[in-house]
């Protein structure tokens, strides 16, 4: 099969191109920065494509020409301080990514969505299938791009019903390889990644707990649905949660209760600020998101993810305590050095560039 993807240089597009090619699919990747010719990843066919270029359409039609299915990854995460930017990648790139699919004659579209989605959990916490509300989480840009995303879908679906729409809902997503990537999106460019060697303390509030899934569980999942030709909503977790206490030690240290309302304060305060880079409503939606159950997954296409969330997270905190990175400009090495030239330009330390 040939199998367009935009957003194939970041961390779940570099998994999907491995395992798409490791199963003998024709891979064309799509990204605004491809990978350097000497990239191990250059055996695919790569486009550059800005997606909110006015040229983006025809360009998106002439790479997905002959695709056999289209999967959308690409989304701008960073920089929070510009939402126009975000929003027009984000929910604007999905409506150019569309119109390109339906002008291509594509008759399959994977669309990444995310937890992000969903309404905040329910009051007792149990897993939710995907069946559950889409309003998303108020304070949360992310996830109310998401949610406009989604809104589309729907939209394209009911106007075209020839056309099978997928859609993946994965937890948080981590690998190794991603670990100078995840620091240049949550960390000031000044801080180097030895701060994270030991982290003494985790001064979080207690009801903090993490769901997540190894980017080559996502990828399997995403191989599953095109080869199956599947169409519908798919949530993607491991099935072990993380709770706090379990987060600090992975960090080396222990937990210390500090109440949300203060965290949301001292983030908000320090993100208007320029000190740090992640908005208040990531904190929200890390609180608020529910956890997802993937039976459908597992039962529909016979997917099982092959790590633990508590895996998924120690190899995360490895990858970004080593600095670990991949052959690509998103997952290129994070260099404190570039922060402090940066910085003495005169530029703020949690200045975020566009990926």
């Amino acid at each position: 099969m040939r199998i367009a993807i935009t957003g194939a240089s970041g961390n779940v597009g570099t998994a999907l191109v491995r395992a798409l090619s490791a199963h003998g699919h024709e891979v064309v990747g799509i990204a605004r920065r491809p990978p350097a010719p000497s990239s191990r990843y250059a055996e695919a066919e790569w486009h550059a494509v800005d997606l909110t270029a006015a040229d983006a359409v025809p360009r998106l039609t002439a790479a997905f020409a002959g695709a056999d299915a289209v999967v959308h990854l690409a989304w701008a995460f960073q920089p929070t301080h510009d939402r126009d930017y975000t929003e027009r990648l984000d929910v604007g790139g999905t409506e150019r990514v569309i119109e390109a699919v339906l002008a291509a004659g594509v008759p399959h579209l994977v669309h990444q969505s995310s937890l992000g989605a969903y309404s905040p959990a329910p009051a007792d916490d149990r897993p939710v299938p995907e069946t559950w509300a889409r309003r998303g989480i108020a304070t949360s840009p992310y996830s109310r791009h998401k949610v406009a995303a989604e809104e589309i879908l729907d939209e394209t679906l009911a106007r075209h019903p020839d056309l099978i729409i997928a859609r993946t809902r994965p937890v948080l997503i981590g690998q190794r390889l991603s670990g100078s990537g995840l620091l240049r999106y949550a960390m000031p460019a000044l801080v180097p990644a030895a701060v994270l060697k030991r982290v003494p303390i985790l001064p979080v509030d207690g009801r903090l707990r993490l769901q997540f899934v190894h980017a080559d569980d996502v990828a399997t999942a995403i191989r599953l649905i095109v080869e199956q030709h599947a169409g519908g909503a798919f949530n993607l977790a491991a099935e072990d949660v993380v709770p706090v206490d379990a987060i600090a030690r992975a960090l080396g240290g222990r937990h210390v209760q500090v109440p949300l309302l203060v965290l949301r304060r001292l983030a908000d305060l320090s993100w208007r600020a320029h000190l740090q880079q992640v908005d208040v409503g990531w904190l929200d939606m890390a609180y608020q998101a529910p956890l997802l159950d993937s039976t459908r997954a597992r039962v529909e296409l016979g997917w099982s993810p092959q790590h633990r969330s508590a895996d998924v997270l120690a190899e995360v905190i490895d990858g970004m305590r080593a600095g670990a990175y991949d052959d690509t400009p998103i997952l290129r090495p994070r260099r404190v050095r570039e922060g402090v030239v940066r910085a003495l330009r005169g530029e703020p330390v949690a200045h975020r560039h566009r990926p």
